[in-house]
């Protein structure tokens, strides 16, 4: 099947504004279970879900985490997007209160990749990696 032959669903005209000047769009292999897992992990608000024809997956997906946007997708190899496993790059939050985030991340399962712990640079820093297989940073600044 090729992207001639496969009918998606119209784009709604009122999609939300992109917030953010990188804004990352990932291809995961559960679009569902991101926003769910993102919405308890990172506090994620959900901005807009536009299902797939075949009701299972996502075709977008878009978040607000930490006031940037986060877009996504569900792997789509019939029409040429197949699952890639994430590889060299960490999504980075910076917020005001790392040990509130990390405990809230740690909690809904993240995975602890490199413990919170200070560093020379003046942050409190450490990463988790999310059930999706994406590094995430987090940090807040201490001094």
């Amino acid at each position: 099947m090729s992207t001639t032959d496969t009918e998606f669903p119209a784009v709604p005209k009122d999609l939300p504004p992109l917030v953010g000047g990188v804004v990352p769009h990932l291809t995961l292999s559960d679009a569902v279970a991101a926003i769910d897992f993102y919405t308890r992990a990172f506090g994620a608000q959900e901005l807009a879900r536009i299902p797939a024809q075949d009701g299972k997956r996502l075709m977008h997906a878009h978040l607000r985490v930490n006031g940037s946007s986060i877009m996504f997708n569900d792997a789509f190899a019939e029409c040429g997007q197949g699952l890639v496993p994430p590889q060299a790059f960490a999504l980075h939050l910076q917020v005001d209160d790392v040990e509130a985030w990390w405990k809230r991340a740690v909690e809904a399962g993240a995975e602890v990749v490199m413990p919170l712990q200070d560093m020379f640079w003046g942050d409190r820093y450490g990463q988790v990696r999310d059930p999706f297989g994406v590094t995430w940073s987090l940090a807040a600044h201490i001094r």
